[in-house]
């Protein structure tokens, strides 16, 4: 499917867990800047918007549902953006934690990690120095010890608590054994097709972001999953805009934001979502490929819509 595809999902990551507050100005944090984070990232182009939630005052991630509150229903009034909520939430949540949202709002679309990892955050250190809040320096000293906990039993009950609430799950691949767990399910019939497929690059303890390590994974989930999913892509940090362009090459689909990348260039912080959103068009346009429109992908992708939300 996402060979013969006409055009192509823009996704933009607004706010993460792996970046600090302390790491970038431009990094959204309260849920009036998430909000127009979001707003500007669906004006400049984006087909889905990708969310986390923060604490207040601090910036630590959380999935408390009354947090994403806060900003989803200001979002849904003034877009009519495709959104998309997490399951990951942070490496160091419960999975019953990082559920919450997805299974209480019923947005669209929510993420799904598709298995356990190292998740090295550590190597940020060696950049960043001073912090503003209290958790940040050893909420990424302590990721040189930290499993992203995802096991099977953890991808079952995240897919069939959700069951009900019709949402398409953008399942995040970030190796190539995360790409036959999705099979694995898929031939389980816990996933239905088509699947939206988000293979990540160059997170310390997943794959790298070579071009070989971008086709072995596109080359994969082609024989995996033939015509029945969309291929998209999130390369991190400066692989941003490097692995955007293989997978719009490709006939893939694009992921960016600030959440996967604060930089604009080297040594350049991205001022805002809505700029690297900007960018991803820009590079479409010159390949000769339309972005999808929000309503567009939600056709390509048959979600249910956003009047069947809970928020």
């Amino acid at each position: 499917m996402s060979a013969k595809q006409k055009k192509v999902i823009v996704t933009c990551a607004v706010t993460g867990s792996i970046h600090t507050p302390s790491m970038s100005p431009y990094l959204p944090v309260s849920a009036a800047e998430i909000e127009e984070a979001a707003v500007g990232a669906a004006e400049a182009g984006a087909s889905i918007v990708h969310l986390h939630a923060r604490e207040p005052g601090t910036g630590r991630p959380s999935q408390d549902p009354a947090l994403f509150m806060e900003f989803l229903p200001n979002i849904r009034r003034r877009s009519n953006v495709v959104i998309n909520l997490t399951t990951g939430g942070a490496p160091n949540m419960q999975v019953v934690e990082r559920l919450q949202p997805a299974l209480k709002l019923k947005p669209e679309v929510a993420s799904l990690n598709m298995g356990s990892m190292n998740f090295g955050l550590y190597p940020m250190l060696n950049r960043f120095k001073e912090f503003k809040h209290d958790w940040e320096l050893p909420y990424l000293q302590g990721s040189d010890d930290r499993v992203f906990k995802n096991t099977f039993k953890d991808i079952q009950y995240i897919l069939e608590s959700c069951a009900d609430n019709h949402t398409r799950f953008e399942i995040e691949c970030y190796d190539i054994g995360h790409l036959y767990t999705a099979a694995h399910f898929l031939d389980r019939g816990v996933v239905k097709t088509p699947l939206f497929i988000q293979s990540v690059f160059g997170l310390l303890g997943g794959i790298g972001a070579h071009p070989e390590d971008v086709l072995q994974m596109k080359r994969t989930a082609d024989r995996l999953f033939g015509e029945d999913f969309y291929w998209s892509v999130l390369g991190a940090g400066s692989n941003q805009f490097r692995v955007a362009a293989m997978s719009a090459a490709m006939g893939g689909n694009v992921r960016v934001g600030i959440e996967d990348s604060l930089w604009d260039g080297p040594g350049q912080l991205a001022r805002s979502n809505a700029d690297q959103v900007k960018r991803a068009v820009s590079l479409l346009n010159a390949l000769s490929l339309e972005v999808a429109t929000p309503d567009e992908a939600r056709q390509m992708l048959q979600l249910k819509g956003g009047d069947k939300v809970n928020f």
